[in-house]
């Protein structure tokens, strides 16, 4: 086994999921500019997530349509122009 590989600054982390607000806390090597007051009332670098157990189809037992960037606004106002013309022929 190679020695000294494995990263030594762990600290506390706050994960959170943005499609529910779900966050738990847990010891990482992640970094991040972000920070968020914890229950504790002490601040901690916050690592903000797409999806997590709590919000995932798998876990939950429901499909859930999960559009964070707007993909499809941002293809409809990109493509409008086609898709006007081809409604005009």
């Amino acid at each position: 086994m190679k020695k000294d590989i494995h990263p030594k600054d762990y600290g506390f982390v706050i994960f959170k999921d943005m499609s529910n607000d779900y966050a738990f806390m847990t010891k990482s090597t992640a970094k991040s500019k972000d920070k968020i007051t914890w229950e504790d009332g002490k601040e901690y670098p916050l690592i903000k997530l797409e999806i997590s157990h709590t919000s995932h189809p798998f876990y939950t037992g429901k499909m859930k349509l999960v559009d964070t960037a707007g993909r499809v606004d941002k293809f409809k106002s990109r493509y409008q122009k086609h898709i006007d013309k081809r409604k005009e022929q």
